[in-house]
């Protein structure tokens, strides 16, 4: 079990120029995106760093769904500032570009492609250290504050992937509620869909003592272990605080107790994901994100075309979970339950459609679009959709049930359509 030091309450940003101070820190590298560096939570943290008089550059040119291109940017910057210590301050997106930043400026000699996961790049384990980073999540979404996972999309192959290693985990992750006041509802909704789905992924993932391949030294093995006892506690918790105040959340964006919940599931599901790791649904969206032909989701301030992570990612899910239950039916079926199913009469058999009944019915009330026909896709991007899903090896390969090109044809088709 990996795991980043989480601080969690009202307020605890502004402690962070503190934390630099006690690690020593001398040059500080602040990363964020455009937005968030005009809103509090910016502020509070450049406040803290002024209050130690400790020395920072900000680098705000974070894409929105970062890309190779946008990484390159970003450790380019790292690479020629010399910094001792990194912090993050925003979603997913700024976390990961973060992380890789740090990692490629710690690793001056390293071509890009070096440390990305097997098959797209050479998946070279990352075995030197890094320097301390801290997170500062303005999401609840990703749970990136507590992973050794940094995402982006490939532009060549028009699909996402990444690199995952133990060593890029944030020192520390400051989730601090305020933070989630400042999150549009669409925001809020499509980030909680990922928490969901890392929470139900990780928890229906391939069990760990099955996951191949197990290489002997642990420096080779993969940060993705499947479903572990350990991530369970995480994974489930996670998904009863969902199922108590994820719609509040959306719906009502003043409930600061449901908002500040949710923010902590976000972490609670990275703590479970993190370790046990995710699969198709994520493995699918990584192609629906990439392949993104005019679709724009709202309430995202960006200038091109953009499926939000969270709504790629549960797009595919209620497929999913009816193609994975026939191998772990008893846990398809407790995961409807806790989020609200009656499951007393559920047969093995419907965990499935239980299940997917459960996350459909979230994503009716959350007023999510009508499948992946709504994105602007038709059956004739199927195959395309499927290329770019297949070298997914980090994620596919942790379903629970084998999985062969002409199955992932058919979760697409089912997928057009949700409800």
């Amino acid at each position: 079990m990996a795991c980043s030091n989480i601080r969690y309450g009202e307020g605890v940003t502004q402690e962070v120029g503190m934390d630099f101070k006690n690690l020593g820190a001398k040059n500080i590298c602040v990363v964020t995106d455009k937005t968030i560096s005009k809103l509090p939570p910016m502020k509070t943290v450049l406040d803290s760093l002024q209050i130690q008089r400790l020395n920072f550059q900000v680098f705000d040119d974070v894409r929105v769904e970062p890309t190779d291109i946008s990484f390159k940017k970003a450790i380019s910057f790292a690479r020629q500032g010399n910094f001792d210590a990194y912090l993050a301050v925003g979603g997913g997106s700024v976390i990961d570009t973060c992380k890789a930043a740090n990692l490629y400026a710690c690793n001056p000699e390293s071509e890009f492609l070096d440390f990305v996961n097997a098959p797209v790049g050479k998946g070279i384990p990352v075995v030197g250290s890094v320097k301390p980073l801290i997170a500062v999540p303005t999401t609840s979404g990703t749970g990136s504050e507590t992973t050794g996972v940094a995402i982006f999309d490939h532009t060549e192959l028009k699909a996402k992937t990444g690199i995952g290693s133990r060593t890029l985990r944030p020192l520390l992750g400051i989730v601090d509620p305020v933070h989630c006041k400042y999150m549009p509802n669409r925001i809020a909704a499509y980030s909680g869909f990922d928490v969901l789905c890392h929470a139900l992924e990780s928890y229906t993932a391939i069990p760990y003592q099955e996951r191949t391949p197990r290489p002997v030294d642990p420096i080779q093995r993969p940060a993705y272990q499947g479903s572990n006892p350990i991530s369970d506690i995480w994974s489930l918790h996670a998904l009863r605080i969902i199922n108590k105040y994820f719609r509040r959340a959306v719906q009502d964006p003043d409930d600061f107790e449901a908002r500040s919940n949710m923010h902590l599931a976000s972490a609670f599901a990275g703590i479970g994901f993190g370790n046990a790791g995710v699969h198709l649904c994520h493995g699918m969206s990584y192609a629906v994100a990439g392949q993104v032909k005019t679709f724009k989701a709202k309430q995202y301030d960006v200038d091109h075309a953009i499926v939000p992570h969270g709504l790629s990612v549960v797009m595919t899910a209620p497929a999913v979970f009816e193609y994975t239950a026939s191998a772990c039916p008893e846990r398809h079926i407790e995961a409807a339950n806790i989020l609200g199913k009656d499951t007393t009469n559920v047969k093995r058999e419907d965990a499935g459609r239980a299940l997917s009944d459960a996350v459909r019915e979230f994503m009716n009330d959350l007023e999510v679009e009508d499948g992946l026909q709504a994105l602007g896709y038709t059956s004739e991007d199927i195959p395309a959709l499927v290329k770019g899903t297949l070298p997914q090896h980090r994620v596919t390969k942790l379903s629970p049930r084998l999985l062969a090109e002409e199955h992932l044809h058919q979760l697409f088709h089912e997928s057009m359509k949700v409800y």
